[in-house]
């Protein structure tokens, strides 16, 4: 007889995004997991099979929920529209005030004592693809006028991931919404005309 699931799974998503949020993954113990939830470790295990498994699940749910809307960048009609777009809306979402500041990804991306080889390995495609994406479409904007013809697409779209990245350790570290909008204006003065 299957067991019946006392628990939302999507509200348990939630919970448990918020806490890797706040002490990223490898702080994050299965008794942080199963306490924030309200589940036995036994629960823990049918409803999600492995902390590894969750976290996977979290990071999904952050990419479309927060992360995805940075990329709405893309669909801007200029490569500064897009640069502009970016940094300006992860500056918004690391200065949020209903979720911890700074990157969940990011923040789970800092090492320590724990083996979590394939979680940073996972982290690490996920940037990868990102910055791809970018690289695309800055391609693609090179190659209609948008970018000068010495412009390098793969350098303009690690570029805008590094500051990305700085935006969400500055963030984190307690800066203002206003300060990253200052650092994402003088990041732009950097973008090839």
């Amino acid at each position: 007889m299957a067991r019946t699931r006392l628990f939302d799974v999507d509200k348990a998503i939630e919970t448990a995004t918020e806490l890797f949020w706040r002490k990223g993954y490898e702080r994050t113990s299965l008794a942080d997991l199963t306490a924030s939830i309200g589940i036995t470790p036994p629960s823990f295990y049918f409803a999600f099979g492995s902390k590894e498994a969750l976290f996977k699940r979290v990071l999904k749910h952050y990419v479309d929920t927060r992360l995805g809307q940075a990329e709405e960048a893309l669909r801007q009609p200029t490569s500064r529209g897009v640069a502009e777009f970016f940094l300006c809306r992860l500056a918004e979402l690391y200065t949020d005030g209903s979720r911890p500041p700074g990157c969940l990804a990011v923040n789970c991306t800092l090492g320590g004592a724990d083996d979590s080889g394939s979680i940073r390995a996972e982290l690490a495609a996920q940037r990868q693809a990102r910055q791809e994406r970018l690289r695309k479409r800055f391609q693609d904007d090179k190659d209609r006028g948008d970018l000068p013809a010495e412009a390098d697409p793969d350098e303009l779209a690690r570029y805008l991931m590094v500051v990305g990245w700085g935006l969400a350790f500055a963030a984190q570290a307690g800066a203002t919404r206003e300060e990253l909008q200052r650092t994402v204006a003088r990041a732009l003065e950097a973008w090839p005309d």
